[in-house]
């Protein structure tokens, strides 16, 4: 992911995951897309994650895909970076 943000010009601040969905704190740069960029992020970690860890992540799928076509962008303009990162980082780890 962070290596995806920063070949796309923006800037992962914070990474949690649940079994079934990850939370990430992101910066993307105002000329990129959002669906673009969350599609960008999609397909390169489904790409790594098939590649690398196919045997944990086979009996996972959406269908035949890695992630679910939706997505959620909430932006944070009422509170501060500090308590969205707290909740970020507090999401719990994935079981294997």
């Amino acid at each position: 992911m962070q290596e995806t943000c920063e070949q796309m010009g923006g800037e992962l601040i914070e990474f949690g995951c649940e079994d079934d969905h990850l939370h990430l704190m992101l910066v993307i740069p105002p000329s990129k897309s959002v669906s673009n960029f969350v599609g960008k992020l999609k397909g390169k970690s489904a790409h790594f994650l098939r590649k690398h860890h196919w045997d944990a992540v086979k009996k996972k799928l959406w269908g035949e895909h890695f992630w679910s076509p939706s997505y959620c962008i909430i932006t944070c303009g009422g509170t501060t970076l500090d308590v969205i990162k707290k909740y970020v980082e507090g999401q719990t780890a994935p079981s294997t």
